[in-house]
């Protein structure tokens, strides 16, 4: 029977909502201004803040990570994964220094338009002619620079159950990097794999994964909400075989054998199962 108590009782998770939120601001307030100012100066330091942050964010959203795999030491790198919600971004920020191909949108953002902004983010605008070879150039740039670069390949956010067709075009941009010279005869092109596994220590299931998705219509703070008032989430994250990209290669062949590699990586990842692709 439902007693007096049970009506002025909070929802359930909103304690551990408000005291998430809390510990993220907390974070965000020591480590945002570190990074405007490594930005700022030009520090090492730019690269390693962000990793930082998205482990204590991780940490305290509950998010826990499970990396099968390596990433490649070779460099210039170009890392093409898929994409399921904005969580993949502290998940593959968790594991080593890097940054992000996003949408023009995204850098408008509040909160999480300036954070892709100090992580460095390459912004790409998909819908204005020409857009294609000016990011590719930016981001030959910043390989040439050392910095591996993630590229969400299939352009958008997926429900979690399938893998969306890798796109090509922005893969140019390891091509035009050999061939603007001073980074070697290759470079290194890795398909990563995420996928989120169990929630509460549960199996996701198919509709489990549909709602830790962020994709179609979604609004962000709903989303980011739920998340929140959630118990432990466990996604893993699969790095591929690495692939040596050069000047002869052709870019729809090599990034559909990175597509094909991740889809193999996600459906070991949801079965169980360990072994890489080889």
């Amino acid at each position: 029977m439902a007693s007096f108590m049970d009506d002025v009782r909070p929802p359930a998770g909103t304690l551990a909502l408000w005291l998430k939120t809390a510990a993220l601001l907390l974070v965000a307030l020591v480590l945002l201004p570190l990074q405007f100012a490594s930005l700022w100066l030009k520090l090492r330091t730019a690269r390693w803040l962000p990793l930082v942050f998205h482990r204590a964010a991780a940490r305290i959203m509950g998010i826990r990570i499970h990396i099968v795999g390596r990433p490649s030491e070779d460099r210039p790198m170009l890392i093409l994964s898929n994409h399921v919600s904005w969580i993949d971004i502290v998940a593959l920020g968790s594991v080593t220094p890097l940054s992000f191909v996003a949408k023009a949108e995204v850098a408008g953002w509040p909160v999480f338009g300036m954070m892709a902004k100090l992580q460095r983010s390459v912004f790409v605008d998909r819908n204005k002619k020409g857009e294609t070879g000016k990011v590719n150039a930016e981001i030959a740039e910043r390989l040439k620079e050392g910095d591996p670069i993630v590229l969400f390949a299939e352009s958008t956010t997926s429900d979690g159950n399938r893998i969306l067709p890798f796109r090509s075009a922005l893969v140019g941009a390891a091509q035009e990097t050999i061939l603007s010279g001073g980074t070697g005869k290759h470079v290194c092109l890795q398909p990563v794999a995420i996928a989120y596994t169990r929630r509460d220590g549960l199996p996701t299931g198919r509709m489990g994964r549909a709602h830790i998705g962020w994709y179609g219509d979604m609004d962000m703070l709903p989303h980011l909400i739920g998340i929140l008032r959630g118990g432990p989430l466990d996604v893993e994250v699969r790095f591929g075989l690495p692939m040596a990209f050069d000047a002869g290669s052709d870019r729809k062949s090599v990034t559909k054998q990175a597509e094909d590699q991740v889809r193999r990586l996600v459906a070991g990842a949801l079965t169980g199962r360990t072994r890489l692709p080889g």
